[in-house]
């Protein structure tokens, strides 16, 4: 069996082709996957360090406001289309594979569209209420469309059949328990806080946290994560040390670009500050974790507030909407929760019990059937 995953842009992409992926070596250990993805994009990083073999192509998406400058990156953008396409095919033509996965971003379409026209079976996956451009293009392409909501079929062509299947999650995510987490991360009693300013480095996240951690860091009172994203490692590093935090010489922090074991991570925490994209709240659900959720309002029909809203209308988050966010009131969101046991233990079980614990075997029921009608 050989399967194509196609995933690009950002993490909220990557991570649930990653989390399918590794469902499917864990069930057929000889099953072939390989990724294809933007040579620049995070998947060029993120899939290799997962272990699987990565072929790049050159593509970039589309600017949907009217500038100048935005009409010559369309420009671009079109001939990068018509160059990717070429890489694609003689991608799929070098790994003949059974069925190729798309899980959303820029980076799926031409890939998706070549097999299609190659005869080749394809899928894709949209993890949001609100389907992107991409997802509703490759519906007239693609021989399946899995949805993880199924508020999202009512924005879709109504000419063909839906799979609802939930968002994957990470098989490494599903099973590290919270004690093998902090054993492995060497972490004591202290509470732990895991915060991340999104895969690209979302300013007004960083700037809140960055007040967080003046607050709390020199106490060591708490254990404090953060993932600064690609973008804020210009400039967070010094806004951290302006707020008297020593954080490369103290023992209860990480501050990093990004976190790669997640697993782990997500796992040994006992409060979790995000966005809240899709992938997001779907390992929060199964992990039943406690969370401030600060949705980005730079996207699509507003989905992460909708996404948010999932678990902070049954009380297993609390709902900040950038709009409102200050440093001080974050303090004051991590204060109510961190040392309330009884609190962060109510909201774990509000959020377990939102979750879809098998959309991994979902996704993978779909793929195996594809491969069957070959």
């Amino acid at each position: 069996m050989n399967i194509v995953f196609v995933a690009g842009g950002t993490g909220g992409h990557i991570n649930p082709a990653l989390a399918v992926a590794g469902t499917l070596k864990e069930k057929y250990p000889n099953v072939n996957l390989s990724f294809i993805g933007n040579r620049t994009g995070m998947e060029a990083t993120l899939v290799p360090k997962a272990g699987y073999d990565f072929y790049p192509i050159d593509v970039a998406g589309f600017q949907r406001k009217i500038t100048l400058n935005n009409i010559k990156r369309n420009a671009i953008a079109l001939y990068r289309v018509f160059k990717s396409t070429s890489q694609a095919g003689k991608i799929l033509e070098k790994l003949k594979p059974d069925v190729v996965v798309g899980t959303g971003g820029y980076t799926c379409g031409p890939v998706l569209r070549k097999a299609s026209k190659m005869g080749i079976k394809t899928a894709t996956h949209e993890q949001n209420a609100f389907p992107g451009i991409t997802t509703k293009t490759l519906c007239k392409y693609v021989d399946e469309v899995m949805v993880a909501m199924p508020e999202a079929i009512k924005r879709l062509p109504n000419n063909r059949k839906y799979t609802v299947t939930g968002n994957p999650v990470r098989p490494s995510i599903l099973s590290t328990t919270k004690q093998e987490a902090r054993e492995k991360l060497g972490l004591d009693n202290r509470p732990m806080i895991l915060s991340l300013g999104g895969s690209l480095g979302a300013r007004a996240v960083n700037e809140a946290v960055a007040e967080v951690l003046g607050w709390h860091a020199n106490t060591k009172k708490y254990y404090h994560f953060h993932a600064i994203g690609k973008y804020g490692m210009s400039w967070m590093p010094d806004l951290i040390r302006s707020k008297g935090v020593d954080y490369e010489n103290l023992d209860n922090l990480r501050i990093t670009e990004y976190i790669y074991d997640m697993d782990l991570c997500m796992s040994a925490a006992d409060l979790v500050i995000n966005r809240a994209g899709a992938s997001t709240i779907s390992e929060l659900q199964v992990k039943g974790m406690p969370s401030i959720l600060i949705p980005s309002p730079n996207v699509a029909e507003n989905h992460q507030f909708y996404n948010a809203k999932t678990l902070s209308d049954n009380d297993a988050a609390i709902l900040i909407e950038e709009k409102d966010l200050t440093g001080e009131k974050l303090i004051q969101a991590v204060k109510s929760l961190i040392d309330n046991k009884e609190k962060l233990q109510k909201m774990s079980e509000n959020a377990k019990k939102t979750a879809v614990f098998d959309a991994n075997e979902r996704i993978c029921e779909v793929i195996l059937n594809l491969v069957n009608k070959k």
